[in-house]
C-alpha cells in the first residue's frame, strides 16, 4: 500500500502544480532504475513516488483524495451516508480551479526522453511506461566465459531467449528493452535478467580465479613431463616441474573466470596418484627408506 502523497513527495497540502512537478521532476531523476541499476530500494521508492504523482498530478484525483474520497492507491473509500462523494453539488467540489492548475504538466519536460518516449500525453490523464520485470537465469560456467545464447520462461508463459555475453560475470544484469510490463498508453517496461552461474563439478570460484585438483602420476611428479589438464574452454597440456610434490599448485594464466570485466586464472592443485600394483615401484620404495628415509615431517 503506497504512503501518503504528500510525505512521498516532500511537499505540503497546500503545494501548488508547479511545485507537486518540480518535486517529482527531481524525485524521478535521482531514482530512476536506468540511473541506479540493482538498486531494488531505490526501484522500490521511485515506484512511491511515481505512485504518489499519479495520485497529485491529476486533478480530479487530487481533490477526492484531500476531500478522503480515495486512498492513496486511489481505491474509493467508503465514507457513509452524510459523507457520501458528491454530496452537496459537484462530484469535484471546488477542485475545478485545481483541475486548470494540472493541464500543462507536462511528463516530457520532466524526464527529457529518459523513458524513451514513454510520457506522452494520452487523452486520459498521462502515458506511462510499464513495469519493468525481473527473472534470474542460471548458466553454466562454460557459458559464462564462452558466451551462449540460453532461454528463459518468465511467470506469465513467455520465453525468451537471452544471448549470454562472453565474460559474464555472476551477478551481472542483462537488459531486455520492451520485454517487460505493458505500458499504459506509453512503451513497455524491460526485462532484467540476473545471471547466476551454477556450480561446477570440477572448478571452484575464487573470485576471478578458478581452483582445481589435478592427479599426476607418480613418474611424472618424480620426473617432471607434461600432463593434460581440463580449462572451461578445452584441454590444454601443462609442465610438471620435476620433483613436484602432492598439494603443489601450478597456475595457468588467463584460463580463469570473469570478475569485473577481468579475466582469472586456473590453479591446479597436483593430487599424486599411485600405479596399483607395481612391483619395481615397490622394492624401490623399500631400498629408498632403507637408505635413507624421507622425513615428511619437521622434527
Amino acid at each position: 500500500m503506497a504512503g501518503d502523497p504528500y510525505k512521498e513527495l516532500g511537499v505540503a497540502r497546500g503545494a501548488s502544480a508547479a511545485e507537486i512537478k518540480s518535486a517529482y521532476r527531481k524525485l524521478a531523476k535521482q531514482l530512476h532504475p536506468d540511473s541506479n541499476p540493482g538498486d531494488k530500494a531505490a526501484e522500490e521508492r521511485f515506484k512511491r513516488v511515481t505512485a504518489a504523482f499519479d495520485i497529485l498530478g491529476d486533478a480530479a484525483k487530487k481533490a477526492k483524495f484531500d476531500r478522503g474520497e480515495i486512498d492513496a492507491d486511489g481505491r474509493e473509500q467508503f465514507r457513509g451516508f452524510s459523507g457520501r462523494p458528491g454530496a452537496g453539488g459537484s462530484p469535484f467540489g471546488q477542485a475545478g480551479g485545481a483541475r486548470g492548475a494540472f493541464e500543462d504538466v507536462d511528463l516530457e519536460e520532466i524526464f527529457g526522453g529518459m523513458f524513451g518516449g514513454g510520457t506522452a500525453r494520452g487523452g486520459r490523464g498521462f502515458a506511462t511506461k510499464g513495469q519493468d520485470v525481473r527473472a534470474t537465469l542460471e548458466v553454466t560456467l562454460e557459458d559464462s566465459i564462452s558466451g551462449a545464447t540460453r532461454r528463459i520462461q518468465f511467470s506469465d508463459g513467455r520465453m525468451l531467449d537471452v544471448a549470454i555475453p562472453k565474460g559474464a560475470g555472476d551477478g551481472q544484469v542483462i537488459r531486455l528493452k520492451g520485454q517487460g510490463g505493458a505500458g499504459r498508453g506509453g512503451p513497455a517496461g524491460d526485462a532484467l535478467i540476473e545471471l547466476k552461474i551454477a556450480r561446477h563439478p570440477l572448478f571452484t570460484r575464487d573470485g576471478p580465479d578458478l581452483t582445481m585438483d589435478q592427479p599426476v602420476a607418480l613418474y611424472d611428479a618424480v620426473l617432471g613431463g607434461k600432463v593434460p589438464v581440463r580449462t572451461p574452454e578445452g584441454t590444454v597440456m601443462m609442465t610438471i616441474p620435476k620433483g613436484s610434490s602432492s598439494g603443489k599448485i601450478l597456475r595457468l594464466k588467463g584460463r580463469g573466470a570473469f570478475a569485473d570485466g577481468k579475466r582469472g586464472d586456473l590453479l591446479a592443485k597436483l593430487m599424486i596418484v599411485l600405479p596399483e600394483a607395481d612391483d619395481r615401484l615397490t622394492k624401490l620404495a623399500e631400498t629408498a627408506r632403507d637408505e635413507g628415509p624421507i622425513k615428511p615431517f619437521r622434527d
